[in-house]
């Protein structure tokens, strides 16, 4: 549901709610906002997933209010580890979740666009280009996760002195795109904290 129409849907719900685990996705909405509508239960977690989800490969963070018991907290990474990773964060971050992993995915679709767009300019066919592009954001993020290695020293061990990979980093440095996707992530977290007021 919409943060708009939670309110209503835990006022009528809220007494039947008061004893049971309550998982909400809804962007935006605390805890104790939660709590407050079920006669002050903390048996709530909040939760961000990400699109991801939907093939299996979702980045999921979760928040615990203070009655949430182990079990509880089993139960719902279980739910969320169905569909992806888990991690387990303050309530504080939850908007800074939200700006990177939850907001990531669009982020990620416009640099596979854009690879694939520079190989259909370099000649490349459009399906060729956007497999090529998608495959490779694919690779490079399971070579992080499962090589347990720093993204730059991977990305030093693919860039050789004098070639083709450090002519292009130095394009992507001079347009400023790590410090543009920071920036991405920092609006996008901004704007988070922003709606949940």
């Amino acid at each position: 549901m919409k943060p708009q129409t939670l309110q209503v849907v835990l006022s009528d719900l809220g007494a039947s709610l008061a004893h049971a685990l309550v998982v909400s996705i809804v962007a935006g909405v605390t805890i104790q906002t939660i709590a407050e509508q079920m006669a002050g239960a903390m048996r709530v977690v909040r939760a961000m997933p990400n699109t991801p989800a939907l093939v299996r490969e979702g980045m999921t963070a979760l928040a615990l209010g203070s009655a949430v018991s182990e079990d509880d907290s089993r139960m719902a990474r279980t739910v969320f580890e169905a569909v992806g990773r888990v991690v387990q964060v303050e309530e504080r971050l939850m908007d800074a979740v939200t700006g990177l992993s939850g907001s990531g995915p669009a982020y990620v679709f416009l640099a596979i666009e854009s690879l694939a767009d520079g190989g259909v300019k370099m000649g490349l066919p459009r399906q060729v280009a956007e497999l090529l592009a998608a495959q490779t954001v694919l690779g490079a993020a399971r070579l992080v996760l499962e090589s347990g290695m720093h993204p730059a020293q991977l990305k030093d061990r693919v860039a050789s002195p004098g070639g083709t990979t450090i002519a292009g980093l130095h394009q992507l440095e001079q347009g400023r795109f790590r410090a543009t996707l920071m920036s991405a992530v920092e609006a996008a977290t901004i704007r988070s904290k922003e709606l949940g007021h």
